[in-house]
């Protein structure tokens, strides 16, 4: 066989100046046996200065490629979350990573209804699936990890009660507070199912309610009458 070496143009002046060496086989054909990356700690530096939680085409933008991407994740200083979503393995810990993973895949989303009520401390259940809401009339991820349900709601009142949560280590997603939690309770007690829901309510009046806001709420998503009559069962 007979080698040959082929410089490589547009490497990073970072990068090792090794280049990629070629072989030709018999057949006259070319394939690379050696690839030159970026060193890791330059890589590294250039991750740190990109949000918490970042997508791959903001590391490309800043100037890691694919496969200094793929060598840092297979060396364990970089996670995957989802595809094409990444954190520095040294940035990790919090208790919400699928949220935050999920809303950086559905950035005009929402976590909503159980995995909502888990998160504000309304239901004992540990969900086995991320609830995602989006607003009717916008695009539909899928998101195959971490395991998400879509579910669609109005667009006109979907930024009711949608609010952001900041982490510690500045990650951060957004989640239908309190109030509009309960009532997408009720309102998809189909869903959730009606001990659930009641159990939810019954926990959110022991936790310093804001029952005008309630009651606000579940007029303009057309479930008073329900909500309201569960409320006289348990104030009674």
């Amino acid at each position: 066989m007979l080698f040959r070496r082929i410089g490589m143009r547009g490497l990073c002046k970072y990068a090792r100046r090794a280049a990629v060496v070629c072989m030709k086989s018999s057949r006259g054909s070319t394939y690379p046996c050696r690839i030159s990356y970026m060193p890791a700690d330059v890589a590294l530096d250039r991750l740190r200065r990109l949000d918490p939680v970042f997508r791959s085409k903001q590391a490309i933008a800043a100037g890691v490629s694919w496969r200094d991407l793929y060598r840092l994740r297979d060396s364990g200083e970089l996670l995957e979350l989802s595809r094409g979503l990444y954190q520095l393995a040294d940035k990790a810990g919090t208790g919400y990573i699928d949220f935050v993973a999920v809303c950086a895949r559905a950035p005009h989303g929402m976590i909503c209804l159980n995995s909502a009520l888990a998160y504000w401390d309304l239901s004992e259940e540990i969900p086995a699936e991320v609830h995602l809401a989006v607003p009717e009339g916008s695009h539909r991820p899928r998101i195959d990890y971490p395991p998400t349900r879509i579910h669609v709601f109005r667009a006109e009142t979907f930024e009711d009660g949608r609010t952001v949560v900041a982490l510690e280590r500045g990650e951060t997603f957004w989640i239908s507070d309190r109030e509009r939690t309960v009532v997408d309770a009720f309102r998809l007690r189909h869903l959730v199912g009606e001990d659930l829901a009641h159990g939810a309510l019954r926990r959110y009046l022991g936790s310093r309610p804001k029952l005008a806001r309630v009651a606000e709420l579940a007029q303009t998503l057309r479930v008073w009458t329900p909500l309201s009559n569960a409320l006289n069962v348990l104030q009674g």
